[in-house]
């Protein structure tokens, strides 16, 4: 058997059996993690985020292969979540776009198209490391490149493409030392292979043996996102825009004839009618999603640049009622904001109910929870920009794994947005702390990012697993002192490691030490600490803070 050419539906199905494969294997990918902390979580990010690529083709299947990649473009671009998933989303989105006016591709369209894939995540990233995802991607789309000089079989080339992966990936440890100290190869290529993998299974007719791992339906996670942070917060009645209404337009040259169209003027128009508005455009069909009292007029307006296609209207108030029956004055009163757009918003990502309301009480408007073990996707960012309804907004990731993300949405959103690369609690305490709403946003963004480099931040953890790293033999439950990233001290009792962190991390220069307790850990274990920094430096300031954050026992912050 051979394939020749691979027309939409084809390349449907293999992104389906490829989400599909990584979704077995995710578990694995996660354990691959250089650090063995309990939450390395490249294999659920990349799942999470091909699953949102996935449920988009499969509301797109047709026979045009252009279409199909705009969809999965579209679906892993606003589902991308840390940085294996936002560089999986520009891999796609270069293939995709290399092939969006084809019908069908043929074995060197396939292998530029890969190639392309590469280019555009290359250029996504602003430090490239090689013995990544990006390595193995480059090197199999270069294989892919040369093999279809002579091959038009779509699935010889496929297989050779998996070969070249699978070679490249058993080479990531020796482009990148860590990888190899640990003993483990690149979790992000890995992630990959398994998708390339499925790929081929599905033109090869062939079956992949099933994990225990469920791909969870984006519908899930979009909603119960949607219910943890919007709708426990207000009445119904008090929803003033009553339909989610979700549609896009397929354009069509007729009437792009009598309607030229502007993404910019295509937004602002829709804006006068709802809010909560997100427009994704290129040059074949706008995706729109928007909460509204009038979805037909949405519908219309639409329907004046082409015809419309998925289209979907949920009444919110049904929802709602539905929802948070019994829903508490307390928390209707925390939403009681004026419509009125603010000057400036700044959105936050944590992790801890504690930690959470600590940023609130410092600044932020908006609190994503959940960012450590559960990263947010851009579209996740994307709604709570939206929601605290800013002329200027700030993003403060506080987690290295989510800035690019934060970036992505950044791009994507209408309004003027900056991202403020934190990559720790303390670093975006450190910077919000900092924030003037007295200059403008550059003069922010340069004073708040100056602000991360006067924080020192520790971190206290469990292993998941022995390894062997930085020159310490850790064992799995051992506790590690983590400090700025790296593993500096390991023990068995979670308070002895504490205290051995910061012992490395204080010095006299030290003036403030903030403790963020986490759900692990006991008052009892707190004032240990308090009372060996009392006693071994005692010009240092301490502040403590519930901080209710799962997984770390402690979080340090080193003024």
């Amino acid at each position: 058997m051979s394939i020749k050419a691979l027309d939409g539906k084809r390349f449907a199905e293999m992104v389906l059996t490829g989400a599909s494969h990584l979704s077995s294997n995710a578990n694995y990918v996660d354990s691959l993690n250089v650090f063995p902390v309990p939450d390395g979580d490249t294999g659920t990010n990349m799942n999470l985020s091909l699953t949102s690529g996935a449920k988009e083709v499969k509301n797109n299947i047709q026979d045009h292969i252009g279409q199909v990649g705009i969809a999965l473009s579209k679906g892993l671009l606003m589902g991308a979540r840390g940085n294996s998933g936002v560089i999986l989303s520009q891999l796609f989105r270069g293939f995709s776009k290399a092939i969006e006016h084809k019908a069908e591709i043929d074995s060197k369209e396939f292998a530029n198209a890969l190639n392309s894939g590469v280019e555009t995540a290359y250029k996504a990233v602003m430090k490239p490391v090689e013995g990544t995802i990006l390595t193995v991607a480059k090197d199999s789309a270069k294989k892919a490149v040369q093999v279809a000089k002579n091959e038009n079989d779509i699935i010889a080339l496929m297989e050779e493409v998996v070969k070249e992966a699978k070679a490249s990936l058993s080479r990531t440890p020796n482009l990148l030392p860590v990888l190899k100290e640990v003993g483990v190869v690149d979790s992000g290529g890995q992630g990959l292979v398994f998708v390339y993998e499925g790929f081929l299974a599905q033109l090869k007719g062939e079956s992949l043996p099933e994990g225990s791992v469920v791909v969870p339906k984006m519908e899930e996670l979009v909603s119960a996102e949607h219910h943890n942070n919007i709708h426990s917060f207000m009445n119904t009645e008090d929803i003033e825009f009553g339909y989610c209404t979700e549609f896009m337009v397929k354009f069509e040259s007729d009437k792009l004839a009598n309607n030229s169209f502007s993404e910019e003027t295509f937004r602002n128009d829709l804006s006068k009618l709802g809010d909560s508005l997100l427009v994704i455009a290129d040059d074949e069909l706008v995706k729109v999603h928007i909460h509204s009292e009038q979805p037909g007029e949405c519908l219309n307006y639409g329907q004046r640049y082409g015809s419309l296609i998925n289209m979907k209207i949920e009444n919110m108030r049904q929802q709602h009622s539905n929802l948070v029956d019994g829903t508490t004055s307390t928390a209707q009163s925390q939403r009681a904001e004026s419509k009125e757009l603010k000057e400036y918003g700044i959105v936050a990502v944590a992790m801890g109910e504690g930690i959470a309301d600590l940023f609130r009480s410092i600044g932020a408007h908006a609190v994503i929870e959940g960012g450590q073990t559960m990263n947010p996707s851009t579209e996740d960012i994307v709604k709570a920009v939206q929601e605290v309804n800013a002329k200027k907004v700030i993003i403060l990731p506080n987690n290295k794994n989510i800035i690019m993300a934060a970036e992505q949405a950044a791009e994507v959103t209408q309004q003027d947005v900056i991202v403020i690369p934190s990559k720790t609690v303390p670093q975006g305490m450190s910077a919000l702390l900092a924030f003037n709403p007295g200059v403008d946003l550059n003069q922010n963004k340069d004073g708040m990012t100056e602000a991360l480099q006067h924080v020192k931040t520790g971190q206290i953890t469990f292993a998941v697993r022995d390894t062997s790293i930085d020159g310490l033999e850790i064992e799995k439950d051992d506790f590690m002192g983590i400090a700025d990233g790296k593993i500096l001290v390991k023990n068995k009792d979670k308070v002895k490691s504490a205290i051995d962190l910061l012992a490395n991390m204080l010095d006299d220069d030290s003036e403030i030490l903030t403790i963020l307790k986490g759900e692990d850990a006991s008052d009892e274990d707190v004032q240990t600490i308090i009372s060996f920094v009392e006693d071994e430096y005692e010009d240092v300031e301490i502040e403590v803070h519930d901080g209710k954050q799962p997984l770390y026992a402690f979080i340090f912050a080193i003024e």
